[in-house]
């Protein structure tokens, strides 16, 4: 059963008075919808859902939820897997108005707004033939993308999206708005590139744009029974591919799109992704070994590169769990073992299989931030999406499966946005536990009653005596 929070109707008259934007309760019109996330596996009933305009909406609702006791979730995307942007019982900060871009072409920056998602930001900078590195989806929210560090298809040339944040503001658990930067609060600004939200709550980001005149991608099908000569070719061109270049390896069902056959679709395939930061032009070339293993479908196409992340987009409400692995090395028994459990895919799900290779600008970013998963060369991501709620085991033990399976190369450090509730020690991995402490104190000094916890958490240092 959800816990039960009480909700003083004077409290709730006094948010409603002070809120620019929109306040829900249960039995509002537009409260259910406004309560759904990306994740239909998580159905959550917030005792208020605080559709935040401006920033001084939310330090508004951060007040109102620390005065009446309530828990509080932070929405952007809502594209966590583990659903921390919603709450039984207690208070969603829903940013999802605040999505204002304001693209800066002449000094290559951008600002964006909390509740902005990747597609507000690629739309706002393509005119400029601008980007900064974004998500591969279009849904993702780009301040919990960013915060947690921000893995994306431009990574290898332009870093992670962190690399590029210039500044974020915030609200803090007192309800007040500080700005972080190298020059103002440099303590949080570095906690800030791969801490999350565990810190308070991004109103807005100022990020650093790069130029980018083309884009262009090879996307090759190939049976399963292909998938060992595929992923050797793939390793062996990630060795020598310049950072323009990037990409993956996947597994998954192949979808009803025109380029696929008819007798294929529904089927299991194998596809080599080739994305490439230039025109494609510079791409035939590279995309050439792969070519050679003679395809069942074959594009190369050049394309915008907001058009770009939309092509892996999924539909929101089906249910959804994830992992990761970051690997040290991926040696031909990895390779072996990675092809064996991606031909066998949960049956009557969407699943995907898929390898990432990391490097280039990501490998030679800032060692310092808490990001200990950025020098592994590769990533393995289960990616297990389905319907039928008959599926949820079979779909989450074969996640568990991948990761026992990859186990004997992980760097044990990952990526926590790629990655549900695991255990606080896989949060401690994802942050470095070299990185835990100094984290611990930046979140007592922002925030340290743990207000926002409900998120891969930090524990607040506790006081000196």
């Amino acid at each position: 059963m959800a816990p039960q929070f009480t909700v003083p109707d004077t409290a709730l008259a006094g948010l409603r008075e002070d809120l620019a934007g929109e306040v829900l309760v249960p039995g509002d019109p537009g409260y259910e919808e406004a309560r759904r996330i990306h994740n239909g596996m998580i159905d959550r009933r917030p005792a208020v859902v605080a559709q935040c305009a401006t920033q001084a909406d939310v330090a508004n609702a951060v007040l109102f939820g620390r005065e009446t006791g309530l828990p509080i979730a932070v929405r952007g995307g809502g594209h966590s897997v583990a659903g921390a942007s919603s709450v039984d019982g207690g208070l969603v900060i829903d940013l999802r108005r605040m999505h204002a871009v304001v693209a800066d072409p002449e000094h290559m920056t951008v600002r964006v707004e909390g509740g902005a998602l990747m597609s507000h930001l690629d739309r706002a900078t393509q005119p400029f033939h601008m980007a900064t590195t974004g998500g591969r989806v279009s849904t993702t929210g780009v301040g919990g993308f960013t915060l947690g560090g921000g893995s994306g298809w431009l990574e290898r040339k332009f870093g992670l999206a962190c690399d590029n944040l210039l500044s974020v503001d915030l609200v803090t658990a007192e309800g007040k708005h500080v700005v972080a930067s190298d020059e103002e609060n440099p303590e949080l600004f570095w906690a800030l590139h791969g801490g999350g939200g565990n810190f308070g709550v991004a109103t807005s980001l100022t990020l650093r744009l790069h130029e980018l005149p083309a884009m262009s991608f090879a996307l090759l099908l190939f049976p399963p029974s292909a998938g060992p000569a595929v992923v050797e070719a793939y390793r062996a061109m990630a060795e020598t591919m310049p950072d323009e270049a990037s990409g993956g390896v996947l597994y998954f069902p192949a979808p009803p799109e025109p380029f696929v056959p008819a007798h294929l679709v529904g089927e299991l395939v194998v596809a080599a992704l080739v994305t490439f930061a230039g025109p494609r032009s510079g791409l035939r070339h590279l995309a050439g070994p792969l070519a050679a293993l003679r395809p069942v479908v074959e594009l190369v196409e050049e394309i915008p590169y907001a058009d770009l992340q939309c092509m892996l987009d999924d539909p929101p409400g089906l249910r959804n769990y994830w992992s990761a692995e970051y690997l040290g090395s991926f040696p031909d028994e990895a390779v072996e073992v990675f092809c064996a459990r991606g031909e066998r895919l949960p049956e009557g799900t969407a699943t995907q299989h898929v390898l990432f290779p990391l490097g280039g600008a990501v490998a030679r970013g800032p060692a310092d931030w808490p990001l200990p998963w950025r020098t592994a060369p590769w990533a393995v991501h289960p990616f297990a999406t389905w319907e039928d709620p008959a599926a949820d085991g079979r779909a989450i033990q074969w996640v568990h499966d991948v990761r026992t399976d990859m186990r004997p190369w992980t760097t044990e450090a990952v990526y926590l946005n790629f990655i549900g509730t695991e255990g606080e020690e896989r949060v401690v991995a994802g942050f470095g536990a070299g990185n835990y402490p100094r984290l611990a104190a930046v979140k007592a000094a922002y925030d340290p009653d743990n207000v926002f916890r409900l998120n891969h958490n930090i524990t607040p240092a506790a006081a000196a005596v």
